[in-house]
């Protein structure tokens, strides 16, 4: 796929891995929309990076109608979905859980990648093309005591990928799970993770930079429209996981 003129969606793009998703994409030509649910920094991030903005909230069917109306009208296709939101929520052990705290992670982690997915395989089904990149998380792949929530979130978005990706194959669109780990993002603030390695700016310049990630969504969606990479693990080395 040429990216110069592709129409891009990226969600929870006000910030973080989004914010260089979206410029990533931009910096090679896509026309791009990015979503969140913060309207004051989505809006301040699409002025600084040139793209189009629309605040939504990704567990709401009605948003991501709205999001692919005004893809769809602008532009009368979609080349390619990026479902970047997502949230660790209240990271402690299950019992120290509420149900609504349960639910609202399921929801932002899983739930909405379900209904964008829905609409954009829709509208890609019917192009015969298009590239839909999910971002999950490590802890699909692992476990870590008060992660269990998020971890089955993440684990159900990696298997729901493989099923995407065997379903919209013979129409020529491509699914992609990139699962990274530490990012240089505001993931461990956002979670409260006071005691988070991430925090030390050492560490952190160390980490997966959302430019980076950005740059390697790029490298997905650009092989040759014949092939595909349905999963890719991305690990920066100064993180150690034992057991691997």
């Amino acid at each position: 796929m040429e990216l110069v003129k592709a129409t891009a969606i990226v969600t929870g793009g006000s910030k973080g891995y989004g914010a260089g998703i979206a410029e990533a994409l931009k910096r090679q030509g896509a026309e791009v929309w990015i979503t969140g649910r913060d309207e004051k920094a989505l809006n301040a991030t699409a002025a600084r990076l040139g793209v189009h903005a629309v605040r939504a909230d990704v567990t709401s069917g009605a948003d991501w109608d709205r999001v692919i109306s005004a893809v769809v009208t602008a532009r009368g296709r979609l080349d390619i979905l990026v479902n970047n939101a997502g949230g660790g929520g209240h990271i402690a052990p299950l019992a120290e859980q509420t149900d609504d705290e349960i639910a609202g992670v399921i929801a932002i982690n899983l739930t909405g990648v379900l209904l964008g997915c829905r609409r954009a395989a829709a509208i890609m089904t019917k192009q015969k093309s298009g590239t839909i990149v999910n971002i999950s998380s490590v802890c699909a792949l692992y476990a870590w005591p008060g992660w269990g929530t998020y971890t089955a979130a993440k684990a159900g978005l990696n298997k729901f990928s493989h099923s995407l990706y065997a379903e919209l194959r013979p129409h020529g669109v491509r699914v992609t799970t990139i699962t990274p780990s530490w990012g240089a993002t505001e993931f461990a603030d956002a979670a409260h993770l006071a005691k988070s390695p991430t925090a030390s700016p050492e560490i952190r310049s160390k980490c997966i930079q959302p430019l980076e990630l950005g740059d390697i969504v790029v490298k997905v969606c650009t092989v040759p429209d014949h092939l595909a990479v349905p999963d890719l693990v991305i690990q920066p080395l100064v993180q150690e996981i034992v057991p691997m």
